[in-house]
């Protein structure tokens, strides 16, 4: 099936404007059906998780209140980004929707918009996680990740690469239907995940390029 955002030469900046209008112009229902499918298709991926980093999402993002809601409810403990001065991120421990403040972030004047852990364990407290959850826009067939462009998350994944290979995390971008498959041009920071869930579909990437439809 042709993805409706592929066209031969469009710049990222052009896919990304594509992606956010077509974000906002879904239902908020819609939006909302597909994320809370996409939340449990993800749970049912973790088999045997003990630590997840996550995120807590802002806008037309797909709703991860009922992920972070889930994994708690199954004794999983939950770390969430913390946005620092140099736009990487560190991560805090996430206990309830009560744990988290807004911050002023990185050149603003006034509190941003997504709530985050109070207290910081570092940037590579990530590491103990054995799945992350990112937010995406778009993955591409052969997995590469196309997020909003501040290169935060290209950080952590980069530093999640240099780590030894058996300890690694796996690495989950949350989507809606229609954000799959999507044509990026490539660029040398752009990191790849592991999986993408899309409603109910999922797709990985592990040994096989382009990916495996599995659902």
């Amino acid at each position: 099936m042709t993805n409706q955002f592929n066209e031969p030469g469009l710049a990222k900046g052009t896919i990304r404007s594509r992606l956010l209008a077509a974000r906002r112009a879904y239902a908020p229902e819609l939006r909302a059906a597909w994320a809370a499918t996409a939340c449990e298709v993800l749970v049912g991926q973790m088999s045997g998780a003990d630590v997840v980093a996550a995120y807590a999402s802002f806008g037309t993002e797909p709703d991860t209140g009922p992920l972070l809601a889930e994994l708690r409810g199954r004794g999983i403990r939950v770390l969430l980004p913390i946005l620092e001065n140099d736009m990487d991120l560190s991560w805090g421990r996430y206990s309830g929707p009560d744990s988290l403040v807004r911050r002023i972030p990185p050149g603003g004047s006034a509190p941003g918009p997504i709530p985050e852990p109070a207290e910081s364990l570092g940037l590579d407290a990530v590491l103990s996680a054995s799945w992350i959850v990112v937010p995406a826009l778009a993955v591409s067939p052969a997995g590469i990740r196309m997020g909003r462009g501040g290169g935060s998350y290209d950080r952590v994944l980069t530093r999640i690469e240099a780590s030894p290979r058996g300890a690694r995390p796996r690495v989950a971008a949350l989507l809606y239907p229609g954000e799959l498959g999507v044509d990026i041009p490539v660029e040398p920071h752009d990191r790849a995940v592991d999986m993408a869930v899309a409603g109910e579909s999922v797709r990985h990437w592990d040994e096989s390029p382009g990916g495996v439809l599995s659902r």
